[in-house]
């Protein structure tokens, strides 16, 4: 007699109609996403309009958003700025002369890594929290309650986050721009003997401003998405605990692909056809 527990069960494949049904059902999803994100930002930009009753919600934001993740900011841009003297002193070894490290060095950090790295690390954090936040004030309806009394969320809770991200990124980076070529100043000095007068002239040497503009763009942009996407996941969470974390999480997936995906294609717009 065939002793069934020991019987191997069969994969259940997959049929193509399964398949059909689950990418429709991904592809709605991001349309509907997609959709979401647009309308929020249209409303936020108009509630734009009630901005003087929110001035005090904006620095609030500005303040959680800019000043608290400057720590963490820090710490990543001065060891950014001293890898990236290493690896080009390496990589320019035998081939160019000590005095283009400073321009290398220049040019990756405020054209990519500065914007680039500094939008990662913050949207990390802070698009996690906002979506944390507003998440949980729509599970315990206290969003809710706001309609009820009148009161725009879009103008309490979603311009302010987005107004203050946009103003902050370009900021911080611009700290981060400062602090990583401080970084591969102090280690081409310490470690690569560069002197800091043949650092500093190579950094001269191709100067360009539309290099920086072109660095705190992506950085504009950037903040617009981390804050759009912390809100879009926040106001969209239902059930409980569980649906709080899984909106936090999606919000920080988000954020950090748009962000590499609008990196290439501003660094395209920008580099390739405007300044260009």
């Amino acid at each position: 007699m065939r002793n069934s527990r020991t019987t191997p069960r069969r994969a259940h494949a997959v049929s193509p109609a399964g398949f059909f049904r689950a990418v429709g059902r991904s592809a709605i999803e991001l349309v509907t996403e997609v959709g979401a994100a647009g309308l929020l930002l249209w409303r936020g930009i108009i509630s734009l309009r009630g901005l003087p009753r929110s001035l005090h919600l904006v620095a609030e934001q500005m303040r959680r958003i800019g000043v608290e993740s400057l720590p963490l900011v820090i710490i990543t841009s001065i060891f950014t700025g001293a890898v990236t003297a290493v690896q080009a002193a390496y990589q320019l070894k035998d081939f160019v002369p000590k005095l283009y490290l400073g321009t290398a060095i220049y040019k990756s950090v405020v054209i990519e890594l500065g914007p680039v790295l500094t939008a990662l690390v913050v949207g990390g954090r802070v698009s996690a929290s906002i979506a944390a936040e507003l998440g949980t004030m729509r599970v315990t309806e206290q969003i809710d309650a706001m309609d009820a009394m009148a009161i725009d969320p879009v103008r309490y809770l979603v311009m302010p986050r987005l107004l203050a991200a946009l103003v902050m990124l370009p900021v911080v980076t611009i700290f981060a721009d400062v602090l990583a070529i401080s970084g591969g100043f102090v280690v081409a000095n310490l470690s690569l003997d560069i002197s800091p007068k043949t650092f500093i002239a190579g950094m001269k040497l191709f100067f360009f401003a539309h290099d920086v503009f072109g660095g705190l763009i992506k950085a504009f942009t950037f903040g617009g998405i981390i804050a759009l996407m912390g809100c879009v996941s926040g106001l969209r969470t239902s059930g409980g605990a569980v649906g709080v974390g899984q909106a936090a999480t999606r919000a920080v997936v988000a954020s950090c692909v748009l962000i590499l995906v609008s990196d290439y294609v501003l660094a395209t717009l920008l580099f390739k056809v405007i300044f260009g």
